[in-house]
């Protein structure tokens, strides 16, 4: 039997080169180093060798008895930072961002981390770091404790044949590693290319990582290059790791194929092991300062990255200078160093938790709802105080209606602006449920579809076409829509334009396009409104190809009311009310399309059935777009009407619906 050998000082002290690696490109690059790629390899290599050990031996797996002692070791340092983060959540954090990383804080311990940012498109290369959540680094210990539950099952069953046949279990173990292996960096790949920003927090595309990890640990024993091959590969792998960041932009390539640069080059450096070489670069991995930086490489990879986004949220900056990245590092590993010393060694060395599996799901237990119980009191606190606000909003939070002649506001004078600014990022507009069956699109356009207002017997279909700048005016309509018996269908896609193929921005966008005209034929709407003019931060503009679209529903005889287009801005107007107060002359302003005609004049009056609707003047009153109108948050972002905005302005949205509709020729 081959010799499965355990504790690898050279892989400890590789542990380490990989966490400096995350650190510091985390600090002073901004991008992809691999060493978390690294890291994770490292730990399915050290598994694999336990496990093996166990099964050649002929020992019991007690597999249940494995994921509470795992667990029970890296539960307890999590949840210390995680509770840490929370705290610095509370003291420095903009409340815009509160509710989502309280969110993500709950998915870290529960290791679910990695699929609540895959779900929410989270940019991992963002350039600005001061927008990301100091929970984001544990989308990998989230894979990896993924891992950690699944790879003993397949341990267990090369334990189960090796009873059953009298194999040994590594054959049997390197088929079903070879077999993940090719289906995780095929699907790795495909979805890198297709789905970068959710590919990379996929566990699916990452278990390949993790068994090539397990494949080395399998053949290293039957390994045994020449001392001077060893030496040489040591020399190289180290070079090739290192450098892979810098001589390679891989942003947007991550985890496809380009993550084996730097898993090889680790993997060339396991392969090396002890030369025993005064020469060899393992006799630097086996230093006892590397190596006891490498115990603490745990600590480290949880301590650095909160510690680097408070700094940058509380200076405002992107990214870190080299002074101020120096003493993150520095404090970083003292830290890393301290906890590592002082919490989880001693943790580590508990035996009480180990004597039964009763004490060990406890220690686990606990250690969970120290970050469960706070938390969600937490936003239980918060929901009762916004539901009271809300309950209150007819006097304190008119909105539009206090741009009414006349109006005498008679709320409370303290009454906070709403939506709460942690509320505000999800203020965006419901679009309704899926499209039922009797609207028959095709199934490559039907997840575009969604009924916004239900009607088995409606007086008319109203259709809308566009993208986010369409949705945003369904609140508006809503009440207009119910008081005529209509029902409303909105067929829409993010970033997309209802003109022509030509004028789309992105190529996913022309086949939504197509379905658009299928979605006229079948829907066969009695009326429709559209996205009319088109902004971007220096103004705005009119797209040939709209005109193109609107002189073909003209020739159907369907009446359309083209919506002008709202102003947008580079950052969110919240931001600054948030910071300043509503009422701040520095949060107010201005953009090149306010005060100007509406583009879309010249086309209402040349085609019958087409009329232009302009809410501008609503928006941004006096030409002046301001954070709040009526202590009511008008945009939740930086080009998007809040939902709560957006309801406040149906009677004025309704009169001038009403309007346009009757020039076009529709009788309400």
């Amino acid at each position: 039997m081959a010799l499965y050998s355990g504790y690898r000082p050279e892989v400890q002290g590789l542990r380490a080169v990989a966490v400096l690696l995350v650190v510091i490109y985390h600090v002073f690059v901004g991008r992809v180093s691999g060493g978390v790629d690294i890291f994770l390899l490292i730990s399915a290599f050290f598994m694999t060798l336990s496990f093996v050990r166990k099964i050649e031996g002929g020992r019991r797996l007690d597999i249940p008895r494995y994921w509470l002692h795992i667990f029970r070791r890296l539960l307890p340092l999590a949840s210390l930072i995680i509770v840490g983060t929370l705290v610095l959540l509370a003291l420095f954090y903009p409340d815009t961002s509160i509710r989502d990383f309280r969110w993500q804080g709950l998915a870290s311990v529960f290791y679910l981390q990695n699929w609540e940012l895959a779900s929410a498109s989270v940019d991992y290369y963002a350039a600005d770091h001061s927008t990301a959540s100091p929970f984001q680094h544990f989308w990998s210990l989230s894979v990896q404790g993924q891992v950690f539950l699944l790879w003993p099952l397949i341990f267990g069953f090369a334990w189960w044949v090796r009873r059953r046949t009298r194999i040994s279990s590594v054959p049997v173990l390197a088929v079903c590693f070879g077999l993940i292996f090719a289906a995780s960096i095929a699907h790795s790949v495909v979805t890198t290319e297709t789905q970068q920003a959710f590919a990379y927090f996929d566990t699916r595309a990452r278990l390949w990582e993790f068994a090539l990890g397990s494949l080395i640990a399998l053949a290293i024993p039957y390994l045994n290059p020449p001392r001077i091959v060893r030496i040489i590969l040591g020399w190289v792998g180290i070079v090739s790791m290192v450098s892979v960041g810098v001589l390679v932009d891989v942003q947007g390539a991550f985890p496809g194929w380009i993550a084996l640069w730097p898993l090889l080059s680790a993997a060339a450096i396991i392969v090396a092991g002890n030369t025993g070489s005064p020469f060899g670069f393992d006799r630097f991995l086996s230093w006892w300062p590397v190596v006891k930086l490498g115990d603490a490489a745990y600590a480290l990879y949880l301590v650095h990255w909160p510690l680097l986004i408070t700094y940058l949220v509380i200076r405002d900056r992107p990214m870190a200078g080299w002074r101020s990245g120096i003493v993150l590092v520095v404090l970083s590993v003292v830290l890393a160093i301290i906890i590592t010393h002082k919490v989880e060694n001693p943790i580590r060395r508990w035996q009480w938790p180990e004597l039964s599996q009763r004490r060990s799901g406890a220690v686990i237990a606990v250690c969970v709802a120290t970050v469960v119980v706070p938390t969600v009191l937490w936003m239980q606190t918060e929901s009762v105080r916004a539901q009271r606000l809300v309950d209150n909003a007819y006097r304190n939070n008119p909105g539009a209606v206090a741009l009414e002649p006349g109006f005498n506001f008679r709320g409370d004078p303290g009454a906070p602006a709403l939506p709460l600014p942690e509320d505000l990022p999800a203020n965006d507009a419901w679009i309704g449920e899926s499209c039922p069956g009797d609207i028959a699109l095709d199934p490559a356009y039907a997840n575009a579809c969604h009924e916004f207002v239900p009607n088995d017997s409606p007086d008319k279909t109203v259709l809308l076409v566009g993208n986010s700048h369409t949705q945003h005016w369904l609140p508006a309509l809503e009440p207009m829509a119910e008081t005529n018996n209509w029902r409303v269908i909105i067929y829409s896609q993010l970033g997309c334009f209802y003109t022509v193929a030509e004028e789309q921005p992105a190529e996913s966008c022309k086949g939504w396009l197509n379905g658009a005209d299928q979605a006229v034929d079948v829907i066969d709407p009695d009326l429709m409104f559209v996205q009319g003019t088109f902004t971007s931060v220096n103004g705005e503009q009119s797209k040939p190809g709209f005109e193109q679209r609107m002189r073909e529903l003209d020739a159907l005889g369907i009446p359309v009311v083209g919506i002008r287009d709202v102003p947008r801005f580079p950052g969110p107007l919240a931001n600054c009310a948030i910071d300043k107060g509503t009422d701040h002359p520095d949060c107010y302003r201005g953009h090149a399309m306010l005060g100007t005609p509406d583009p879309q004049r010249a086309l209402a009056a040349e085609l019958p059935h087409f009329e232009s609707m302009d809410m501008t003047d609503l928006v941004c009153p006096d030409q002046q777009c301001r954070p709040t109108v009526g202590n009511v948050y008008v945009y939740f972002d930086d080009d998007h009407l809040s939902e709560m905005y957006a309801h406040t302005l149906a009677p004025e949205f309704t009169r001038r619906a009403e309007q346009a509709l009757s020039a076009a020729g529709v009788q309400l």
